[in-house]
């Protein structure tokens, strides 16, 4: 196809592109706000070397970061928490709301808390870090001063924001899908009428050839009106017999 078929098709059936648009991104729309918002909240905490000169130490803390993550996710640490902020969770649902994080380049580690209520989420996500901290501090008694790893909260629980649903992202992506699923649905149909022949530009299009006449169609009351006998002008007809006289 060419530029200009491209353009004939979108100018013919443009329109089922705009109305699959619209409905999916009304559907997305409506979906989205029948669903339960959930708000996040995030605590950044840093881990510090006592010996910030001591490249063995930093690379070990690298590797500890990941040992941190997963102390943080423990029954041990969660059930606490748990506990402290009187949640009708078990410890396994508890950590499915959370998103965990770590970051070697800069040893810190990301707590994301998500609930549906706000202020929850921020709790959650705070209070994890403090009772990490506090874990972290007592076994740190059982090591030598200079080998200790200091875990401090770098940033409290941040204001909570929407997580899901994004219902501005969820509607732009519906009608981005409605549209694509309306192109496919206009060439689809131009496939299925490619075979078709309607007017005089679809025969010089596939054909080539340039169309000089065409027989005029006649409608059903003009074929029965040129079928009726037609008296000729000017001649008397006998009323007995029909006939000219």
């Amino acid at each position: 196809m060419q530029l200009q078929d491209y353009a004939r098709v979108l100018l013919k059936r443009g329109w089922i592109i705009i109305v699959l648009a619209l409905v999916a991104a009304g559907s997305a729309y409506v979906f989205s706000k029948t669903q339960t918002p959930i708000y996040r909240s995030t605590v950044m905490l840093s881990a510090v070397p006592t010996r910030p000169s001591d490249y063995g130490q930093t690379l070990a803390i690298k590797n500890l970061l990941r040992l941190y993550v997963q102390q943080l996710q423990s029954p041990a640490i969660t059930q606490q928490v748990i506990d402290k902020l009187q949640l009708d969770v078990t410890p396994g649902k508890f950590v499915s709301m959370l998103n965990l994080s770590a970051n070697e380049a800069d040893l810190t580690m990301g707590i994301e808390a998500r609930h549906p209520i706000p202020a929850v989420a921020a709790k959650m996500a705070q209070t994890l870090a403090e009772v990490f901290v506090s874990f972290h501090n007592q076994e740190n008694l059982q090591i030598d001063q200079r080998d200790r790893v200091l875990v401090n909260i770098l940033s409290n629980a941040t204001s909570p924001d929407i997580f899901s649903p994004k219902t501005m992202i969820n509607t732009l992506a519906g009608a981005v899908l409605g549209a694509l699923v309306g192109i496919l649905a206009i060439f689809a149909l131009e496939w299925l009428e490619s075979d078709i022949v309607r007017t005089a530009e679809d025969i010089e299009r596939f054909i080539g050839l340039t169309v000089l006449g065409a027989i005029p169609t006649m409608t059903p009351r003009q074929e029965t009106a040129s079928a009726r006998p037609k008296t000729p002008r000017g001649d008397r007809v006998c009323p007995h017999c029909g006939n000219p006289i």
